[in-house]
């Protein structure tokens, strides 16, 4: 059984990369052109018209010229309630397509009751990116009302990630060096979050000379366990998950999520490598 939070994640994260973006959001506005501007965009909507900077703060591993290139002119043609709109309107287009008769399912509805019940019930202090997704109007549809609770549980455990990249002094451009060396992530994530050749080179001195990274950019000793330190901060600031929903209600939810992840990943709604540094599930 897969780790909830990659599963939750594996549920969230088609409406990056469906087909359906295109269309919905070329619909939704000009504002939101180009394969970028409408996931920055789409991701930031539940923060309101906030200015770009606010953004790259909450975002933390993206270049700051990443998101100026979308906000705040996409605020401007399309607001972030018609950006939050278009976006659930490909959460369910994609998800009826990928689940098919899962969609319906004995799993989706329970999976959407406690995901839903773990939302409304964890702490929002210094959780900036959850507390916004779940301030967001939950919509009535089993596999929407999933998608909506797996959107705020993924930020939830993300902004505990930020914390504790921050703690250990890595900053966003070193995290992404980090995940690329560890071959988490592709190549092509320097191009992918928007940061320049010489930021990303300093960025990977910077780690060389902390003993992160070795002489030919791969992990030390060192980097593998500060790395593992993250990993383990991170889990522990996800721990409120289970004081939430009890071991049992954990487990219900790992039992009903695997099946739909599983699904997903083998219709094509999670491509791997991907830049979210998230590994293939396991075979079932």
């Amino acid at each position: 059984m897969e780790d909830i939070w990659h599963l939750l994640e594996c549920v969230h994260a088609p409406v990056y990369f469906a087909p359906e973006t295109g269309p919905a959001y070329a619909a939704a506005g000009a504002g939101l052109k180009g394969f970028w501007t409408g996931y920055v965009a789409s991701r930031a909507a539940a923060l309101g018209a906030a200015a770009p900077e606010v953004v790259t703060a909450a975002f933390y591993n993206f270049a700051p010229v990443r998101i100026a290139r979308a906000l705040p002119g996409a605020w401007h043609r399309c607001p972030p309630a018609t950006v939050l709109a278009a976006r659930l309107d490909v959460a369910d287009r994609c998800l009826r397509r990928l689940l098919g008769e899962l969609v319906d399912s004995a799993e989706t509805a329970e999976a959407a009751e406690l995901g839903q019940r773990a939302v409304r019930e964890l702490p929002t202090s210094g959780r900036v990116l959850f507390a916004a997704h779940a301030a967001v109007p939950m919509p009535e549809e089993p596999h929407l009302a999933l998608w909506w609770a797996a959107t705020a549980l993924r930020e939830f455990r993300g902004d505990g990630h930020v914390a504790a990249l921050l703690t250990a002094g890595i900053d966003g451009c070193e995290a992404n060096v980090i995940s690329v060396a560890w071959g988490l992530a592709p190549p092509e994530q320097r191009l992918n979050r928007g940061w320049s050749e010489a930021e990303w080179q300093a960025a990977g001195q910077r780690l060389r000379a902390r003993g992160i990274l070795a002489a030919d950019g791969t992990p030390t000793a060192r980097g593998r366990g500060e790395r593992a330190a993250i990993e383990a901060a991170t889990d522990r600031l996800a721990g409120p998950l289970v004081e939430v929903l009890g071991p049992h209600g954990r487990d219900r939810l790992t039992a009903c999520l695997d099946p739909l992840a599983r699904r997903i990943v083998e219709g094509g709604g999670v491509p791997f490598p991907n830049a979210m540094g998230l590994p293939p599930l396991r075979p079932g």
